[in-house]
């Protein structure tokens, strides 16, 4: 099992329109682990950690789910390091 971390950055309409909230719920039911918050600029920025499949439709879920909202997904992959228990949203 392979496993990978996506650290990403939204930029478009991504806050006050639930993207936070769903973001972990769809990483809550794939059970993969990491954080999600807003940032002063509008952003949000996210980190996940799991296995590569579905780190993948974690991120392709909320693509489809937000697609008229995101205008760009700056997507980092990076080591894992394994640091997180769960997915929380940080304020």
């Amino acid at each position: 099992m392979i496993y990978k971390r996506a650290h990403v950055f939204y930029s478009g309409r991504v806050q006050g329109v639930g993207f936070r909230f769903t973001a972990a719920s769809i990483a809550d039911d794939l059970g993969l682990s990491g954080w999600i918050r807003n940032l002063s600029d509008g952003r949000v920025e996210s980190v996940c950690e799991g296995e590569e499949k579905k780190v993948k439709k974690f991120l392709d879920s909320i693509a489809g789910e937000f697609n008229r909202y995101i205008i760009n997904a700056d997507i980092n992959w990076e080591p894992p390091a394994k640091e997180f228990k769960n997915f929380n949203i940080t304020f």
